[in-house]
């Protein structure tokens, strides 16, 4: 007896989700995004806040795109992902639905229900899709796991006090703990 087949999902039904629910498609399965905590919204503001500042001071194209924000990323139509922060470099990619590849450089706050997404799954996905540079934030760990996927491949674990150099731009480094000031921890 053949085994009953689960459904495949299409683009059409993550754009045709019910007002307000939120989900990722991946390889034709759709997975539910839970509502992020006020933390993990504290640290999508101050890490987008602070790069987008960096942009804006050195007079970059690039953009930074915090979520909700829907990235076709390998602009084919079958993966649909919301990341935390997207900060795109070739403007050409963005269009009314969101950005048509892969962003430059990816950042995930990890939660308890998207761990095994954030350091598995779209770990494989960012760096096939072309993604350069991808940070995933730990907050019940205090970690930053950061990806190099250019030239030679590199990953590395910080914690919130380390100050992070940024691949791709040569003279950006954050620090999370001074973004935060006193009373995170």
């Amino acid at each position: 007896m053949p085994m009953p087949q689960e459904r495949i999902y299409t683009s059409e039904d993550y754009w045709n989700l019910p007002e307000g629910q939120r989900a990722e498609l991946i390889d034709g399965k759709l997975y539910a995004m839970a509502p992020p905590n006020p933390f993990h919204q504290e640290l999508v503001m101050e890490i987008s806040t602070a790069v987008h500042r960096y942009i804006k001071s050195k007079n970059g194209s690039c953009k930074v795109y915090p979520s909700p924000f829907a990235v076709n990323l390998n602009a084919n139509d079958k993966i649909w992902v919301e990341p935390d922060i997207s900060i795109v470099c070739d403007t050409g990619k963005i269009d009314g639905r969101g950005c048509k590849g892969a962003p430059d450089w990816i950042i995930e706050i990890v939660s308890p229900s998207s761990t095994r997404m954030d350091y598995s799954v779209k770990l494989f996905k960012y760096r096939t899709a072309g993604v350069r540079e991808y940070w995933i934030v730990n907050p019940m760990k205090k970690a930053i796991q950061t990806y190099i996927f250019e030239g030679e491949e590199d990953s590395n674990l910080f914690s919130f006090d380390d100050e992070i150099a940024v691949y791709i731009f040569d003279d950006l480094t954050i620090r999370i703990s001074d973004l935060l000031g006193t009373g995170h921890f």
